[in-house]
């Protein structure tokens, strides 16, 4: 699982309809499914992560498989590539490695070096696809959709720093699959008219963020990306910040997405996030987020190792 580009809805949907299947069992340390009983998960993590390497640690032992963390290895700083590190783990005896990297493209690098499955937990700017299949079941879930997780008729506006997101380029393709209008909002430097690519006929790319909240039924934000290089005018939170002032404008019934970690003060504030002061009718979903995570990452790891009960189309 490299990417969401390219998957097809039918795909799309079985993942999703297994993630609410997961969702029951996800929570609950005792409540172990045993579908990959025997099975080992590699986690290998050469870029720093809370939610995604946490989420799929409990999603391999929610399922009955032992984890192996590699992520501390630090074999590249030894001089080891990438691909050899993989060969590395793969000849352990793992059953499948899930990879982050600050590297775009890594996981794709990962997947030719070995014949295990690969999970991609995020690379550089390239994707981030079950961050891309939670926020489209949360989504679904908070507004009625779960039967048949069609989107059509919604639309998301994605604001901020599109250019170094990961998150936005699986989110986009997922969100767009499933039917629904996705609109880019942000400054020229952050969503470049190259962006454009990443959208169907009916997507758009717009720099009034005032204008693109008066319509969308789903407004998520992104972190702005100092360390990839990310660079904003003095006037970033007055034009694309999601501040209470801005947020109370916010259509009867939208939703507030974050993928987190957040930059709180600069794309979104604080009480937004919490949902405390949002507009009547609108609601927060960044914990739901969070919490739908490890269904998810569950339904990647049956999918991908083909666990008893796995979600095919």
């Amino acid at each position: 699982m490299l990417g969401l580009r390219g998957m097809s809805a039918d795909s799309l949907r079985a993942l999703l309809g297994s993630t609410g299947r997961m969702l029951a069992h996800a929570s609950y340390p005792g409540d172990v499914l045993e579908t990959l009983a025997g099975r080992t998960v590699a986690t290998v993590f050469f870029e720093n992560s809370t939610r995604t390497r946490g989420s799929f640690t409990l999603a391999a032992q929610r399922l009955g498989a032992g984890v192996v963390d590699f992520s501390n290895a630090n074999s590249t700083a030894k001089g080891e590539s990438l691909a050899d590190t993989v060969r590395t783990v793969s000849a352990m005896g793992v059953d499948a490695i899930v990879v982050r990297s600050s590297r775009s493209g890594a996981s794709i690098c990962a997947a030719a070096a070995t014949q295990v499955p690969v999970l991609n937990g995020g690379d550089g700017c390239h994707e981030h696809p079950t961050q891309g299949l939670l926020d489209a079941f949360t989504l679904c879930e908070a507004i009625g959709r779960l039967d048949g997780f069609d989107l059509s008729g919604v639309r998301v506006a994605i604001v901020g720093d599109v250019l170094h997101s990961r998150v936005a380029r699986s989110g986009a393709a997922a969100l767009q699959s499933l039917g629904a209008t996705v609109e880019l909002v942000g400054p020229g430097p952050l969503v470049p008219e190259s962006m454009g690519a990443l959208l169907n006929d009916a997507g758009s790319i717009e720099r009034d963020f005032d204008a693109a909240i008066g319509r969308a039924d789903a407004v998520m934000m992104l972190r702005v990306q100092f360390e990839r290089g990310a660079a904003v005018a003095s006037t970033y939170r007055e034009r694309y910040a999601l501040t209470r002032e801005r947020a109370l404008r916010l259509r009867e019934g939208a939703v507030v997405m974050h993928p987190g970690p957040m930059n709180v003060g600069m794309e979104i504030d604080a009480e937004v996030a919490d949902g405390s002061g949002l507009a009547r009718g609108a609601r927060s979903l960044v914990l739901r987020q969070v919490a739908v995570g490890v269904a998810v990452r569950m339904a990647a790891l049956e999918w991908c190792l083909g666990g008893v009960g796995a979600c095919r189309p």
